[in-house]
C-alpha cells in the first residue's frame, strides 16, 4: 500500500498557490511541489490531490491507494462524491475519474500536525524554495 500526504497552499485566499505532495512507498520516500498560480486555498488542496494522483498513475499504476488531507473539505467531497461549489466539481470530477483507476483508493482526513511534510512541500512551492 502506498501512503500518500497532500497538501495545498496559499498565499493570500486567493492568491499564489501551491501543491505538496509527499509518497511513502515501502520505506522509499518521494516529495513533490508544484506551483499552481493565483487560486484559493480550497482549490490548491484538491489541486494538491490531483497532482498526487496524476504522480500514482504514472509510477503506482496497480498499487492501492490510502490518502490523506488535512483539508475536511477534500475529504468529505471525495468520500461522498459531491460538492455544490461549481469551482470544485470539475476537479471533484477530476479526482474520482483518476482514483477509478486503482484497485483501492482511500482518503483520510488528518489534522495538520500530521501532515507537516506535504505542508512543508506546498509552502516551497509557493515560495520557490
Amino acid at each position: 500500500m502506498i501512503e500518500v500526504y497532500t497538501d495545498g497552499a496559499s498565499s493570500g485566499n486567493p492568491g499564489a498557490s501551491g501543491a505538496g505532495v509527499y509518497i511513502k512507498d515501502h520505506g522509499t520516500i518521494y516529495e513533490f511541489s508544484f506551483p499552481l498560480g493565483v487560486m484559493s486555498n480550497h482549490e490548491a488542496e484538491f489541486h494538491a490531490v490531483v497532482k498526487a494522483l496524476e504522480i500514482c498513475i504514472e509510477h503506482f499504476p496497480d498499487d492501492i491507494l490510502s490518502f490523506r488531507s488535512d483539508s475536511k473539505l477534500v475529504v468529505d467531497a471525495v468520500e461522498n462524491g459531491f460538492t455544490k461549489n461549481q469551482v470544485y466539481q470539475p476537479l471533484l470530477a477530476a479526482i474520482q475519474k483518476k482514483a477509478d483507476s486503482f484497485p483501492y483508493f482511500f482518503i483520510k482526513w488528518v489534522p495538520e500536525k500530521q501532515n507537516p511534510h506535504a505542508d512543508r512541500l506546498a509552502r516551497r512551492a509557493i515560495s520557490g524554495v
